[in-house]
């Protein structure tokens, strides 16, 4: 007997190993561990996205207000300077005629008024870099500065010192640039509002169009009124008072009373 079931499995064994061994291999479970799947290296943080690119943000004309602030201080410094060359200027010793001295010292005038404005405007533009109002209004300042130092500029070089008349040229292609610097984040600011302003405006008309389509049946119709005549009921126009009638004297007038006192005439005796 032990014989035979020794015979017995060594028959039966190499079946069965042939059998598991063709066996087809299954795929991982979905729901399997991480081990188990294939390892991909990940590089970096998990969970962090990329930082918004700046060049990007730049193309759009829009800056930040640490660079706005560093715009406004180069005009101010931009100021300075002129302020310092109009100091060095004497037309007193210049060679002109009385009505052209009086022309300059209006030139002059006007000049320092509208550096005092764009002043008064960059120093609020500063202090709100976001402001498209006081950016504009800074914007505007420039505009009204720039002629005024070129016409300068071209005195001195006549009259006084031409070295000196090409610092206020100088002068003027500094303002110049810094105004063109400051074009790109006002069309920024005027097209974000522009964008908010649509914005509103669809959403008040779709707004209006749901109200409509909710309380669609549920007005009544509207009823034709009469077409009647307007009864007005305020104060009316004073009528004309008629003229006084004449008073009469009443001793004149026929048939009058006697005065108080007499005797009425006796009836009896007219016959």
């Amino acid at each position: 007997m032990k014989i035979l079931l020794i015979l017995l499995c060594v028959t039966l064994c190499p079946i069965v190993g042939l059998g598991q061994s063709q066996k087809p291999a299954l795929p991982p479970h979905p729901s399997a561990p991480a081990s188990e799947q294939i390892q991909t290296e990940t590089i970096g943080q998990p969970g962090l996205s990329p930082p918004a690119s700046t060049p990007h943000a730049e193309a759009t004309g829009y800056m930040e207000p640490a660079k706005v602030k560093a715009l406004t201080h180069k005009l101010y410094l931009a100021e300075y300077r002129l302020n310092d060359l109009l100091s060095q200027v004497n037309p007193d010793k210049w060679k002109m005629s009385p009505a052209t001295r009086k022309s300059f010292d209006q030139s002059m005038e006007s000049l320092h008024t509208a550096l005092a404005e764009e002043e008064d405007w960059r120093g609020q533009f500063d202090k709100r870099p976001d402001s498209l109002y006081l950016g504009f209004q800074t914007y505007v300042a420039i505009s009204a500065v720039l002629p005024r130092v070129d016409g300068v500029a071209r005195a001195v070089t006549q009259y006084d010192n031409a070295s000196l008349g090409v610092q206020y040229s100088q002068s003027v292609n500094q303002f110049f640039d810094l105004q063109q610097s400051l074009e790109p984040q006002l069309a920024y600011l005027l097209k974000n509002q522009d964008g908010l302003m649509v914005d509103a405006q669809s959403n008040l008309a779709s707004c209006q169009n749901e109200l409509n389509y909710a309380m669609a049946g549920r007005q009544q119709r509207a009823v034709p009124m009469k077409n009647i005549a307007p009864v007005f009921q305020g104060r009316g126009r004073a009528a004309h008072t008629a003229p006084p009638a004449s008073t009469a004297k009443p001793t004149d007038a026929k048939g009058a009373t006697s005065k108080p006192g007499a005797k009425p005439p006796d009836k009896s005796q007219k016959n």
